[in-house]
């Protein structure tokens, strides 16, 4: 053995200077053990990085295929081929062998569905690890059709086949970027760079793309009329969409007078499209085009990916669901039940099932079938007849297969049917983000047929898939059971009102998990399994839950309501919206009546302008106590995954003769908003002068007047005569003159917010105004984010500004516990 006796590392720099010394193999890749780029001169163009080879590396002697198993686990948990693009082949040693095997004969295992790739790469006894070892054993022995074309692997012995070795990596490791700065593109590349164009020219193509995906076209049939094209001149005729220098022609239709074509031009006059190309040569070589008209179904936009199957079903989530479904229907359920998943990627929720003949599976995508397949010659508890190709939103049930057919179309068997599905969480968006992370945005992806006919039903819920696959189990296969994995929207959030008087079902058990346990969902949320009974036509109200945290363990109950007949807590602050006044001292941005939305909720200066989307609260003092309590009750109790999807309400009256109450809630306003004296006069201001030591007079002595209850009248606003004309006030127990009086928690705010005022009119140059927002940009200044835009910095320089904020950060803190209880108390909040 050439590498014997030695360590890992040290067979990493040998290996390299043995055989890869002309290359760079310096930089760490992720978890990559190694890779090897092409060498430029450090005065050469910037290039992007040319990766030649990415390898797993063994100190002792280890099979081949595992090797390569661990290697592709490493590159699909981290989705590397996504910034980076991919080398030409993939690699693996130990101490007496190399082997190479060509990236594009494995790259379709990373687009499969339902896969975990959140699994341990070194684990083999895992479940994926088996399965990537059986589609790489395949390529390896020859399964596949292509296999006697090409040889799959090359593998050499590093002593015995040296001189091989070395003829391999010189006749193969060449640099695919050109001295004019173009990339070749092959049959690894072409997926990443149709990931490139899809940022760069697809949105200055224009085209109905939803009108096209309706005739079969997608936005990579224009991709591979531009890489398949010399001169913008689509060389290759038999595509479904053709580029004539500035146009693209698809659609061809043909009548008596020849062939016609729908026509594509460029908004931006080919511009972008041009400078794109620069980059890359076209078309590749002649010998990739089959192979990559072939691949077409790997350039499926994304939308249309993220609804093929479902998300990836945690195996704990797996077990605890059936032990659910045994709790409901009975021990016996799987002898008793026939259970379909009508999303079933490649049928990992069906794990664990012992009933094959009761058990059917279908999925949006022939190569999650095929994958299914496979997993029965290894061993999955599956019937091959009971698993098909099927779009569950858009297909007719005359698809089905003959054997579930009987069960549906058989009012009896339906009540014995029970569909079990985690469906996709996909939600369309008009607008370009996300929400806390959740799967949404994507444009168009709720474009179903069962969007179209259950339009009314659904209301705004249209805009999300997995109601879409609930609304159509309900009203198609009437009388049957539905266990789902699920956001929990459908039980309570507003926009589902209408849905929730027409689906009429018992609720029989639902438990919840934090959704980022699940592949591909990073937002703090709550999945929910819940079992319905749709032949028991009972209106859903409320459940008590159970909940369990990330590892499985249970940790409480929490009740999940639907908010019948309920008012919301923007209703009520509307209510305390007074128009056309002029002693507005702020500002309250409004937006959702739930936790997910509280970092939207926000207090701003009076010369804010007003923002799309938001509903704008003018604080003023006839309403500042009201405005203060909403602030307050909305940014108390922080936002977590499990109350995420919680409503805020409309409250009882009691709330109204609290004086304490309001008086902590004006406290914590005071001391944690987004004031600036930039924006307008500061009148936030909670101190006198000279409580703080400032140099010259404040501009405005708003607060500590009406702190204090002396008459405000000046140039600005007169208080009283605002008071006089305001009934709200006299409800709320507050008369002239009076000086308001602190709980013991909400002084100890003010008195750590003497302490930063102090500390900041200490300082040389200060702006004598500023408010508390404005004391912490002045210490802890700004720095730009990834995006280019200013975030002020999590802490100071000055560690005594520091303390001082801790300090008040903390009195904060126990204040907000003290309102708290008030919350739920006057039922801003349901327990």
């Amino acid at each position: 053995m050439k590498y014997q006796n030695i360590l890992e590392e040290e067979t990493k720099n040998k290996v390299t200077q043995d055989f890869f010394s002309n290359f760079d193999c310096t930089k760490i890749l992720g978890k990559i053990d190694f890779a090897v780029k092409v060498k430029r001169p450090a005065s050469a163009i910037k290039f992007e990085d040319e990766y030649l080879l990415w390898a797993e590396a063994k100190q002792k002697t280890t099979d081949i295929i595992a090797m390569l198993t661990q290697l592709v686990l490493t590159i699909g948990k981290a989705k590397t081929f996504n910034e980076i693009l991919p080398p030409p082949f993939l690699g693996c040693y130990d101490n007496e062998k190399i082997a190479f095997m060509p990236y594009h004969k494995i790259h379709d295992i990373f687009y499969q569905n339902d896969f975990n790739w959140n699994v341990t790469s070194s684990n083999t006894e895992t479940k994926e690890f088996k399965q990537v070892y059986n589609q790489i054993k395949k390529v390896v022995e020859g399964e596949f059709p292509w296999s006697e074309k090409y040889k799959e692997v090359y593998k050499f012995d590093f002593e015995k086949d040296e001189k091989e070795l070395r003829k391999f990596i010189k006749d193969n490791f060449i640099a695919r970027q050109t001295e004019t700065i173009k990339l070749q593109i092959d049959k690894n590349n072409f997926i990443i760079i149709y990931n490139k164009w899809l940022e760069t020219v697809k949105p200055t193509i224009e085209v109905n793309w939803e009108a096209a995906k309706k005739v079969n076209i997608i936005d990579g049939d224009f991709y591979l009329a531009d890489l398949l094209s010399a001169n913008n001149e689509t060389i290759k005729e038999k595509l479904f969409v053709l580029l004539k220098s500035n146009v693209y022609r698809y659609n061809k239709q043909t009548d008596a007078l020849g062939e016609i074509f729908r026509e594509a031009y460029f908004s931006d006059n080919q511009r972008a499209h041009a400078q794109f190309w620069e980059k890359y040569n076209r078309p590749p070589k002649e010998d990739y085009w089959d192979y990559i008209i072939e691949r077409r179904d790997l350039l499926v936009p994304q939308d249309v990916r993220e609804r093929k199957g479902s998300f990836f079903t945690p195996p704990q989530w797996v077990e605890l669901s059936q032990r659910y479904l045994a709790d409901v229907f009975g021990e016996d359920w799987q002898d008793e039940y026939y259970i379909w998943d009508c999303c079933a990627g490649t049928g990992n929720l069906l794990a664990g099932l012992t009933n094959k003949y009761n058990i059917w599976a279908s999925t949006l995508d022939q190569q999650d079938v095929d994958v299914m397949y496979d997993r029965i010659n290894n061993g999955a508890n599956l019937l091959q007849d009971h698993i098909f190709k099927f779009d569950f939103l858009n297909d007719s049930f005359d698809k089905l297969p003959e054997g579930l057919q009987k069960i549906i179309n058989n009012p009896k068997l339906r009540k014995q049917l029970i569909i079990y599905i985690n469906p996709p969480y996909a939600e369309t968006n008009a607008k370009k983000g996300t929400e806390k992370g959740e799967n949404i945005g994507k444009i168009g992806v709720n474009l179903t047929k069962q969007r179209e006919k259950y339009d009314i039903f659904l209301g705004k819920g249209k805009r999300e898939l997995y109601a879409q696959f609930v609304v159509r189990i309900f009203n198609e296969i009437t009388d049957c059971n539905i266990a789902i994995f699920s956001k929990l929207k459908i039980l309570n959030a507003p926009f589902y009102e209408n849905f929730r008087n027409k689906f009429i079902a018992k609720l029989k058990k639902l438990f919840v998990v934090p959704a980022n346990t699940f592949d591909n969902v990073n937002g703090q949320f709550p999945i929910g399994f819940q079992i319905w009974n749709t032949s028991i036509k009972e209106k859903f109200k409320h459940i008590n839950a159970d909940v369990y945290d990330k590892n499985g363990n249970f940790i409480g109950k929490k009740g999940f309501y639907s908010y019948e007949n309920k008012k919301y807590i923007n209703d009520w602050i509307i209510e305390n919206r007074y128009k056309k006044e002029t002693d507005i001292i702020g500002k309250i941005f409004c937006v959702g009546s739930d936790f997910q939305h509280q970092n939207y909720c926000r207090l701003n200066s009076q010369n804010i302008p007003k923002q799309a989307g938001f509903t704008i609260i003018d604080v003023c003092l006839k309403n500042l106590i009201e405005c203060c309590v909403y602030f307050a009750v909305r940014k108390v109790i922080s936002a977590d995954w499990l109350n995420d999807r919680d409503q805020f309400l409309f409250p009882n009256k009691n709330w109204e003769k609290d004086i304490e109450f309001h008086n902590d809630c004006l406290t914590y306003t005071i001391f944690n908003n987004n004031i600036s004296s930039k924006n307008g006069i500061n009148h936030w201001i909670p101190f006198k002068e000279s409580e703080v030591n400032a140099h010259i007079e404040f501009e405005s002595h708003i607060m500590i007047s009406f702190l204090s209850g002396k008459k405000i009248q000046n140039a600005y606003m007169d208080l009283f005569s605002h008071l006089e004309e305001s009934k709200k006030h006299s409800k709320l127990n507050w008369k002239e003159g009076q000086k308001r009086e602190f709980s013991a928690e909400a002084q100890a705010v003010f008195d750590a917010g003497k302490e930063v005022w102090k500390y900041y009119h200490k300082q040389s140059k200060v702006n004598v105004n500023a408010s508390y927002y404005d004391i912490r940009a002045y210490f802890k200044e700004f720095k730009k984010d990834k995006q280019g835009k200013e975030r002020m910095n999590n802490k100071s320089t000055d560690p005594e500004f520091n303390t001082l904020e801790k300090n008040l950060s903390q009195a904060l803190n126990i204040l907000a516990k003290k309102i708290e209880p008030k919350v739920y108390e006057y039922e801003f909040l349901k327990a």
